[in-house]
């Protein structure tokens, strides 16, 4: 089942407790802050849904990224960690990744180079 946002493309894999929310931007540049709050409101809508979040994001049709919506995916890994669940980020294209490297955010999100790796990284509930 798959919900469309403007921001977001989410989709839930598998059911129950075991569930994973996997979400794609729709947008190659996440940079414009009003847009980077929306991304915000709608990951936080869908982890206070969860019990135990287990998100993936993919980052394949990103290019660009500002560091206010590094910000937020801090924000979201907080969250996540508050409710004992999981997050993986995934495709991150080089010149993205050198940013995280740069940041030392690398150490703080388990990254990985496909969402399949992502999604096998993933403990079960």
């Amino acid at each position: 089942m798959a919900q469309e946002s403007l921001r977001l493309n989410v989709t839930r894999i598998g059911e129950g407790v075991g569930e994973v929310v996997q979400v794609e931007f729709t947008s190659r540049k996440i940079l414009d802050e009003a847009n980077i709050a929306e991304i915000g409101e709608q990951l936080t809508a869908i982890i206070d849904r969860e019990d135990r979040p287990r998100m993936i994001i993919s980052f394949a049709a990103v290019d660009h990224l500002s560091s206010a919506a590094l910000g937020t995916l801090i924000t979201v890994n907080n969250k996540i960690k508050q409710k004992s669940g999981q997050l993986r980020l995934s495709d991150i294209n080089p010149q993205i990744y050198e940013v995280f490297n740069i940041t030392k955010l690398n150490k703080l999100f388990r990254i990985y180079g496909t969402v399949k790796e992502a999604h096998a990284s993933l403990s079960p509930i």
